[in-house]
């Protein structure tokens, strides 16, 4: 495999705790290279998130070397070839070269090897089976550069081969071009997912979830979404979702950032147990879940947009007591979207003016406390409870404007009816 070109060094390939990992396993004499994300973002332009490195070395040989360089060693996937070694803080993967032995769809059975191409082979995408030396040294054995370069994303070697070896590489496939690519997908890759669709089926819902959520937080997935559609991948994972992509259109308008859950339950007719059921079978965690069945019901408490035809501004604030400030935020412009009037009802300037209240907002504190009642002659129980809910809900309904001694007016008027 020849060098074809040289990726500029860059800060986090000469850090000081990039260095000590690297003179730890280069210590051994074997060659340790960067590879996959690291090397396609950093050709990108892109903000690294994980360093991950390669060497011939196997597991236990990597772990004596980090010990010996006195680096923190953890075995977290020691059976599958790959120690996480800790940095002044830093977190590297490294992984022994490997090839696949045995595949089921869902996981590999995979032998050790020196050989680099074989390695890379095993990889799904072209422009994840980049590697580089750490003076800079690129190699690309299967044109993953030019893929990068133009905007192109295809499977290495034979697309059918490289999907029945794991079917979640279908689902990286779409998220890679959402981010990656460059108009039109590419046809053997839409094939083999036309083809192999049903089998996504059989994916645990934690895998899907990961690459779903990352996929929908491109900058436009849309075209990525219809071909999802087109051959059929949407409908085996997320049956719920609505064919028609607009609504979510009209809400990527409205948008302040990338927000995966927002935009999954805008795909959705407003439904809770819907989007209860999807939370399960992703297994979204207790806040995700809690988050998306707010999201996917419209909020209980909040109507669908316009908020109310008279007083927009008090029936935000209200619900903004109800609520809190962010999941109106994000029900503002989820009903926005999903009205179906594009005239009035998605007036832009009134969406704006109600974010404004929310960003306005500060929460009120409801004047009076059990104690004031007491004070007044009631006695502790039900009824003084029932007294208090009575008055805030007049304070809250005369827009939080009265104060205490009107509550407390008013709380006495209520005592002398119950």
């Amino acid at each position: 495999m020849q060098e074809i070109d040289r990726l500029p060094l860059q800060p986090w390939m000469t850090s000081p705790a990039t260095r000590a990992v690297l003179e730890a396993l280069e210590a051994g004499g074997s060659e340790v290279r960067f590879v996959g994300g690291c090397v396609r973002d950093a050709l990108k332009g892109f903000p690294i998130k994980d360093i991950d490195l390669a060497t011939p070395d196997r597991p236990e040989q990597v772990m004596s070397l980090l010990q010996l360089a006195r680096l923190k060693a953890i075995p977290t996937g020691i059976d599958h070839g790959t120690v996480t070694a800790v940095s002044r803080g830093e977190v590297y993967e490294i992984t022994t070269l490997r090839e696949d032995v045995e595949t089921d769809g869902r996981r590999a059975k995979v032998a050790y090897t020196d050989d680099w191409v074989r390695d890379a082979a095993r990889r799904d995408l072209t422009i994840n089976a980049l590697s580089c030396r750490p003076d800079g040294s690129l190699f690309d054995p299967f044109g993953g550069l030019e893929d990068l370069r133009c905007g192109r994303v295809r499977f290495v070697g034979d697309a059918q081969a490289r999907v029945t070896e794991d079917y979640l590489r279908l689902l990286r496939f779409f998220r890679f071009h959402a981010t990656y690519g460059v108009g039109e997908m590419d046809p053997e890759g839409l094939a083999a997912a036309r083809l192999f669709a049903p089998n996504l089926a059989g994916l645990s819902g934690e895998r899907v979830r990961e690459e779903l959520l990352r996929l929908l937080l491109a900058d436009d997935p849309l075209p990525v979404l219809r071909s999802m559609l087109d051959v059929g991948v949407i409908q085996v994972l997320l049956p719920e979702v609505r064919s028609d992509l607009a609504v979510l259109a009209a809400l990527m308008q409205v948008e302040e950032r990338s927000d995966s859950l927002l935009r999954l339950a805008v795909l959705l007719e407003e439904n809770g147990e819907a989007g209860a059921g999807i939370a399960e079978r992703l297994r979204f965690s207790r806040a995700e879940t809690r988050r998306f069945v707010m999201l996917c019901s419209g909020g209980r408490k909040l109507s669908r947009w316009p908020p109310d035809a008279g007083d927009d501004a008090k029936a935000i604030r209200q619900n903004l007591y109800d609520l809190g400030a962010d999941p109106v935020r994000d029900l503002l412009r989820l009903n926005w979207a999903r009205a179906e009037d594009a005239g009035p009802a998605r007036d832009r300037a009134r969406l704006d003016a109600a974010l404004a209240v929310a960003d306005a907002w500060e929460m009120p504190v409801f004047p009076l406390r059990g104690r004031d009642a007491l004070a007044l002659g009631a006695k502790a129980g039900e009824k003084l409870g029932e007294a208090l809910k009575r008055v805030e809900s007049w304070w809250r309904e005369a827009d939080f404007i009265p104060d205490r001694d009107a509550c407390l007016e008013h709380l006495k008027q209520v005592l002398s009816r119950i």
